[in-house]
């Protein structure tokens, strides 16, 4: 993972022109999401630029490539350091993918945010504060599991990413109660973990 704090650094944003950046790539581009969302908690930051790259990760374009560029910017250089302290540690203790098989070539990331930050809120069009299962697997996995998900819970889909996305997964966020939300994440990997022990 490399992590870049970078001040004064000019962007296409007149509003950020002159203003310090934080730029954060990441080899996972959904945890790198919801991390980007954790930062706007912790710091008084906007969520400028982040998008996933084509293929990404073991096939990127670089060795520090990784398979997402984030920006973040803020009035003061001090917002970025927290905000990237904030990303990191939400990257190494909260969010990440799980091997839905023993070998770990399925990989599912059934994630729940308790309370959404100002990022993901906007992007979904949910208050913040809300709860929201963020829930990603390969193609065909993740078909089956929305539907398993679905059935569980009390839930809704917000937004629906269908296969293949930048880097061939699809994905869906979720909301509900924090306990539906929990209880769709759980038939959710539990669904892309049945497809990958007996496939056809």
């Amino acid at each position: 993972m490399a992590v870049a704090s970078m001040r004064h650094l000019p962007f296409s944003s007149t509003r950020w022109s002159s203003c310090p950046l934080g730029l954060v790539t990441v080899d996972q581009d959904d945890p790198t999401y919801v991390a980007l969302d954790e930062a706007t908690k912790h710091a008084p930051v906007d969520v400028i630029f982040a998008r996933s790259f084509y293929a990404g990760a073991k096939h990127a374009s670089g060795r520090l490539s990784g398979e997402i560029l984030g920006v973040i910017g803020a009035s003061e250089p001090e917002a970025i350091d927290a905000a990237l302290e904030a990303l990191l540690r939400c990257l190494q203790h909260d969010a990440c993918f799980y091997a839905a098989d023993a070998t770990g070539s399925v990989t599912v990331f059934p994630h729940v945010i308790t309370s959404l930050g100002e990022y993901l809120s906007r992007e979904a069009k949910l208050a913040p504060g809300e709860p929201m299962a963020y829930l990603v697997a390969p193609p065909i996995e993740a078909s089956i599991a929305l539907d398993a998900a679905l059935k569980a819970a009390d839930v809704r889909a917000v937004r629906v990413m269908t296969p293949p996305t930048e880097t061939n997964f699809a994905a869906c966020w979720l909301t509900g109660s924090l306990a539906d939300c929990e209880a769709a994440a759980v038939a959710y990997a539990n669904a892309v973990i049945e497809v990958a022990a007996s496939p056809k």
